[in-house]
């Protein structure tokens, strides 16, 4: 294979690598053009899930909030194995079910776990 005939296979990937630019640039320049620019302090000021920003970026959290990803990672994660185990349960078998079953348990372990330290009550 000749080194051009390479080259022609990825064109189409380098095609649609172009069209995306072109057509993200065309977006952004859009928008810009088409949307009034009207800033005010009050759009400029800095914006916080429904209070000020914080003055000092380096302030402290309560380790609850952490806790909380936590949790809804762990239990976003689980969502993310049940949905292809509940679509390959034929297939799988007796096995796959109770290692589903023993996942289930080890969560729900360290769910009761979390709620028994107060990680889910929230004062």
């Amino acid at each position: 294979m000749a080194p051009t005939d390479l080259l022609l296979e990825y064109l189409p990937i380098l095609l649609f690598i172009a069209i995306a630019c072109v057509i993200s640039v065309a977006a952004v320049l859009g928008s810009v053009l088409a949307g009034k620019q009207n800033p005010d302090p009050e759009k400029l000021s800095a914006y916080e899930c429904g209070f000020d920003a914080f003055s000092d970026a380096r302030s402290r959290f309560d380790v609850r909030f952490y806790l909380v990803t936590l949790l809804f990672i762990i239990f976003d994660l689980e969502i993310a194995f049940l949905f292809p185990w509940a679509v390959s349960l034929g297939e799988i078998g007796l096995f796959g079910f109770w290692s589903m079953v023993i996942f289930l348990g080890v969560l729900t372990v360290g769910f009761i776990y979390e709620w028994n330290k107060g990680a889910l009550d929230w004062e």
